[in-house]
């Protein structure tokens, strides 16, 4: 090879490289405190957590890494951000968070199942959107609302932070959250006295996790968080991945992310799917001008997340030491945009307007019957309401 043509081999990895460095440093900055908080909602200590994020790092940085190399297509992977919303406003469950574990890999063999069986998947894509939307906006909704909080209680930390993502969203929008992360550990560090010890332990320290089932959490955690992974993240994430001009093979992509999913979830993860948002970082013409080319973006991306999952545990030490209310406001910025796209594919269709509204109020009021949250019983509410106004009599 010339001296010339090795130069051109790296200008024309250069764009690639850099497409898929940025997907992974923008989609772990964004909503990594996500994460840590949802994991956090349903009883997990901050080790705990922290043995979460470096799993779930893992199993999505394996799985893009190998299935772009496998099929050269650029086949983008992401943990479950609405996911972790969902888990942050549910709470505790049985079981604590070996419940939650139990939960988690539940939800990972329905997406499996999903892939494997066909009736089953088209029985979850039959999930009216408004429904799904719905029941994520009411699920987003108490986190979105923690910037103003924050702000009430304690404006001299709120106000900086939510400034600078002010800022940002009008000058460099997709570095927004990121900025407004930075900005947070800036605030900690200087405004607030850190717990002696607290990065004792930030080189990544797995913990296995013996599941404990039970149908309060089968039914409360599992179904919303596959529902809510399927109708946020996977659907929308095969629709990037087309409107590009790629057509992935679907039930392997289901298989494969499920049990992703299933494996990271003895180590805390709660999902890993197709990615949505940062997809169209690795399969638009940012990537590369040539489709056949963008491969190379996801693949690198799926590598940076294997090196990001040793910085997980300093981020997840940090993060822990970090006033509660202030992580939450952080993730309640990341997912402002989340919850608008929500309501408007929610409330789109007339028709099911009225049932989604039911589906977004029983889910945002945060009731738990019998041991099972609210983001089900929204669901059940809005589907019952839907199916009373398809089957009204005519006359």
């Amino acid at each position: 090879m010339t001296a010339q043509s090795s130069a051109a081999a790296r200008g024309d990895l250069l764009q690639p490289v850099s497409a898929g460095l940025l997907a992974s440093l923008v989609g772990f900055a964004s909503s990594f405190p996500i994460v840590l908080q949802g994991l956090a909602g349903v009883g997990a200590t901050p080790a705990e957590a922290a043995s979460g994020l470096v799993a779930l790092c893992l199993a999505q940085g394996i799985i893009a890494a190998l299935l772009s190399w496998r099929w050269r297509i650029p086949v983008t992977t992401a943990w479950s951000t609405p996911g972790a919303a969902l888990l942050a406003a549910t709470g505790p469950t049985v079981g604590g968070f070996a419940g939650a574990v139990g939960a988690f890999v539940l939800a990972g063999l329905l997406v499996v199942l999903a892939g494997l069986w066909r009736p089953f998947g088209r029985a979850v894509s039959s999930i009216p959107m408004s429904l799904a939307s719905g029941m994520l906006a009411g699920v987003l909704m108490e986190l979105c609302l923690a910037p103003v909080e924050a702000v009430s209680q304690m404006p001299k930390l709120a106000l900086p932070i939510i400034i600078a993502w002010a800022l940002a969203w009008r000058f460099a929008r997709r570095f927004a959250v990121p900025i407004a992360v930075l900005v947070t550990a800036l605030m900690v560090a200087f405004a607030t006295e850190l717990p002696a010890g607290v990065f004792a332990h930030v080189w990544p320290e797995p913990e296995f996790i013996v599941p404990h089932f039970s149908l309060a959490a089968t039914i409360g955690v599992a179904l919303p968080l596959f529902i809510v992974t399927m109708a946020s993240q996977n659907v929308p994430g095969l629709a990037v991945m087309r409107v590009n001009g790629y057509n992935p093979p679907v039930r392997p992509v289901f298989v494969i992310t499920g049990l992703g999913s299933v494996a990271s979830a003895f180590f805390g993860g709660h999902a890993t799917n197709l990615a949505a948002i940062t997809a169209a970082l690795c399969a638009g013409p940012e990537a590369h001008p040539d489709p056949t080319r963008r491969w190379v973006a996801a693949f690198t991306s799926g590598l940076a997340y294997v090196v990001l999952a040793l910085v997980a545990g300093f981020a997840a030490a940090f993060m822990a030491a970090s006033p509660p209310l202030l992580l939450q406001a952080v993730a309640g910025l990341a997912l402002l945009g989340s919850l608008g796209a929500a309501f408007v594919s929610a409330f789109q269709r007339e028709d099911e307007r009225l049932a989604a509204i039911i589906t977004f109020v029983t889910t945002a009021s945060g009731i738990a019957l019998f041991g099972i949250g609210a983001a089900f019983w929204g669901l059940v509410a809005g589907g019952v309401v839907l199916g009373l106004e398809k089957f009204r009599p005519h006359g």
